[in-house]
């Protein structure tokens, strides 16, 4: 499972999360930080990256556009990466079997 974490994530999880998401990117590994949100979604779709995000933009591109890609949004307001962390280790089974479904294109954690 590919996860894209948006820049309002912090880029520790890449490490921290390294046991249950291998293929778990930050955009400002790959230069995006300042780009839009469509160069974003149009990149993780391209490359099969699920996006993780606290913003609601990509939600609601989610529901307009439709999948791909799939959007992990946390909703949890201002959080620490721990809090983060802990809902992406602790959902693992669910967001497993979310990316795996056809219909869905968001999933909400909080």
């Amino acid at each position: 499972m590919k996860l894209l974490l948006d820049q309002n994530v912090s880029h520790k999880l890449v490490s921290l999360l390294a046991d249950l998401y291998p293929d778990t990117i930050h955009m400002r590994s790959i230069s995006l930080t300042a780009s839009d949100d469509t160069a974003i979604w149009d990149f993780a779709r391209q490359h099969d990256f699920v996006l993780v995000s606290k913003d609601e933009d990509f939600h609601v591109r989610s529901l307009l556009i439709g999948p791909p890609p799939k959007v992990l949004w946390v909703r949890s307001g201002n959080c620490s990466t721990e809090l983060i962390e802990t809902l992406l280790r602790k959902n693992y089974a669910l967001i497993e079997q979310f990316v795996t479904e056809a219909i869905s294109g968001f999933l909400i954690l909080q």
